[in-house]
């Protein structure tokens, strides 16, 4: 693939960017080693070293390498489209698959050059917070990541690191999809004790939706609301909107211009798939996005610092922003965010896409009433059983594509009771219908209880999440 070199155990590790960086610190090291007179052997080891990641450098991306001139991202650019079998497209605004059990993520992290979260990665979390891993991480609903191994290194050395989510305000109602990554988030901030900030891309919903500048700074608002009825330490948490804290915080906007200076036209075209007709403003938004990685960004939190790294959970096919990210940063001198990425939560008509906002019958959604759950469920949910009660007696169904099931995994807590599920529907001895009454069962009090917290929440809470102030952990 064209964004990742095999070592030589045939894992896949490096990208691009970082196979040229690799080839800059193995020049600086051939030319320290000629300047110390070094021995021979040591000197002719490193040139075959530098010849090897040259020719690796040639195949992957097609370029020579040249020093002070970084690769194109336009050689990572079919990342964001379809795999080679055609079936799925993944990118920040769209995903889609032919597959009914969703996108194939073990695919999707060779494309995009991640690293599985496997077993050691998810026991080693476990030893370094002291507690059993949370649901997401058990059933991989968290499956992928970028150096989540140096964040956790950095931490048993007592060095802390920031967390950083976000949010698409397109409409004022949020559904369960959009929870998960806030979900997961406030369990890592609660584990950790770390700061945390959510970026609000308004001005992002400006130039993509035919919405007014008002109506996505309303949404924005009212998006707000349901992430702190979530339950974030409004000591630990800073929300902000890009329309209000852009034109407040220098520091900001000079990351933002440093992360322009250093990305061409060809890279984000290539990364993103714009074109000629987008507006200026989408060629530029990358940036916005790329900004709250680097604490210098949060003067008030870090007091200037700009070495306090920075996670940032979200779902996979926000990756393109932050692979562009990590390719800046060592060329402004920051450090590269980790990022822990989530799968897709699927539709209620099935896995082949992601839920839309714009689709009431797609999603449930956080201001659905309890009949209105039961209701969609029972409608629209896309069932793995078989079409007649014989039939699906004697065989079974298929919990790898029933949506109720689905859902289940990522809300139902009890792990031997989502294996009893799994393995009662396979059998046929658990029907479709009463399936998706413990889904029903399962969602309307989550919904419910959200619902009272979010009322809770009120303008003067809103305005304390996003003022810039400083933050304690």
């Amino acid at each position: 693939m064209a964004d990742c070199q095999c070592d030589d155990a045939g894992g896949l590790t490096l990208s691009p960017r970082e196979l040229y960086d690799r080839l800059t610190e193995q020049g600086d090291q051939v030319r320290t080693l000629k300047t110390a007179k070094a021995d021979k052997a040591d000197i002719d080891a490193a040139i075959q070293s530098l010849l090897k990641f040259k020719l690796d450098y040639k195949r992957i991306t097609g370029q020579d390498y040249k020093a002070g001139c970084p690769p194109s991202e336009d050689a990572v650019a079919h990342d964001n489209g379809p795999s080679e079998d055609g079936a799925d497209t993944v990118d920040p605004w769209n995903v889609s698959t032919t597959n009914a059990k969703g996108v194939d993520y073990d695919k999707l992290i060779v494309r995009f050059g991640s690293s599985k979260i496997d077993k050691e990665l998810v026991d080693r979390l476990e030893e370094v917070a002291g507690q059993k891993a949370h649901r997401f991480l058990r059933r991989g609903i968290f499956f992928s990541h970028r150096d989540m191994n140096l964040v956790l290194d950095a931490y048993e050395k007592n060095k802390s690191f920031y967390l950083y989510t976000g949010r698409g305000p397109s409409s004022g109602a949020m559904h369960v999809g959009h929870l998960i990554p806030f979900i997961f988030t406030k369990w890592l901030q609660d584990v950790f004790d770390i700061p945390l900030v959510i970026q609000l891309t308004d001005d992002e919903k400006y130039l993509w939706k035919d919405l007014t500048l008002e109506e996505c700074h309303h949404y924005a608002m009212e998006n707000a609301k349901d992430i702190i009825a979530c339950g974030f330490d409004v000591n630990k948490t800073f929300i902000f909107s890009d329309l209000d804290y852009m034109g407040s915080s220098p520091e900001f906007y000079r990351n933002v211009v440093k992360i322009q200076k250093h990305v061409t036209f060809n890279q984000v075209k290539g990364i993103f798939g714009f074109t000629e007709s987008d507006c200026i403003g989408k060629i530029s938004f990358p940036a916005i996005q790329a900004a709250p990685s680097f604490s210098s960004s949060f003067p008030h939190i870090f007091q200037g610092r700009k070495d306090v790294p920075c996670l940032i959970p979200c779902a996979i096919d926000q990756d393109p922003y932050f692979r562009m990210t990590r390719d800046v940063a060592p060329r402004i001198g920051y450090t590269k965010p980790a990022l822990l990425h989530s799968t897709f939560f699927p539709a209620l008509q099935g896995a082949q896409t992601k839920m839309s906002a714009s689709d009431p019958n797609s999603s449930i959604f956080l201001t659905d009433t309890p009949k209105q759950i039961k209701n969609k469920v029972n409608k629209h949910a896309f069932s793995g059983g078989k079409d007649t009660l014989e039939e699906h007696r004697k065989h079974g169904g298929n919990p790898d594509v029933d949506v109720s099931f689905m859902y289940l995994t990522f809300f139902l807590e009890d792990d031997e009771q989502l294996e009893k599920i799994r393995q009662d529907y396979t059998s046929g001895a658990l029907l479709t219908g009463e399936l998706k009454k413990l889904l029903i069962d399962t969602l309307q009090p989550i919904i419910t209880e959200h619902q009272l917290k979010r009322k809770e929440v009120t303008d003067d809470m809103v305005k304390q999440f996003m003022t810039p102030r400083p933050l304690n952990f």
